[in-house]
């Protein structure tokens, strides 16, 4: 094994420890909630987390896959689709009320918890994404891709926190989650929240993978690849 290889191989340990040590710190939160107050009102939470998690598998699976462009196609369907779970739960915050026999702050602790890892999920797997599109793509290509598939994700949020359509409603309900979206995009009595809701969170999700993006780029040695030797699609 070269050093090289031996050098990826600790950072992708580093990497896999971090996940594990998220998921097991919102896993701990949520199970020690339902222990002490006997309450599943927040064990949705655990669901969302894993849904959060489907998207990072697959950028990982795509980014080291060496097998054929059908399996990375589907590889890359699978990310977007499931994506927009990652940054969802951001929108879990509106749960947050009084609750008897638990502190405010505890679940305020929960919640946020769960939020920053499945926007860290997120920010994590369009990153991966994004890296790998820039070997086969032009630079402004991979941005626009990215920042495309951000907004998109913002208006998944708006379908499944306001219409409470998932993810695998695509393929087990399409005409009546097609029948809703078109609804929201034409009706006068809709456009105005749904537009709302698909900017606002466009933007912040933007700004927040810009600057992830900017600083993790600024902090590595430069290692573009020059056009010429790019991948093609």
């Amino acid at each position: 094994m070269t050093r090289l290889s031996k050098l990826c191989s600790k950072k992708e340990i580093r990497r896999m420890i971090v996940v594990m040590l998220l998921i097991l710190w919102c896993a701990t939160l949520i199970i020690g909630r339902l222990l002490y107050t006997k309450s599943v009102v927040y064990l949705f939470l655990a669901w969302n987390i894993a849904l959060a998690a489907i998207p990072l598998l697959a950028s990982t699976l795509l980014v080291r896959s060496r097998s054929s462009r059908r399996i990375q196609i589907m590889l890359f369907i699978i990310w977007l689709l499931f994506f927009p779970n990652a940054p969802y739960l951001l929108t879990d915050l509106i749960h947050l009320i009084p609750r008897p026999h638990v502190p405010v702050w505890y679940d305020l602790s929960l919640l946020l918890s769960c939020a920053g890892t499945g926007l860290f999920f997120g920010y994590l797997s369009l990153y991966e994404v994004h890296s790998w599109l820039e070997t086969r793509v032009r630079r402004w290509m991979g941005w626009g891709i990215s920042i495309v598939v951000l907004f998109l994700s913002s208006f998944g949020i708006y379908l499944g926190r306001f219409l409470r359509w998932n993810s695998w409603d695509i393929f087990t309900s399409p005409k009546p989650l097609f029948s809703d979206m078109v609804i929201s995009l034409t009706d006068p009595s809709y456009i105005p929240r749904t537009l709302s809701v698909t900017i606002v969170f466009g933007i912040m999700l933007t700004l927040g993978y810009l600057a992830v993006r900017v600083f993790v780029d600024c902090a590595k040695p430069n290692t573009a690849v020059p056009h010429g030797k790019r991948e093609k699609v």
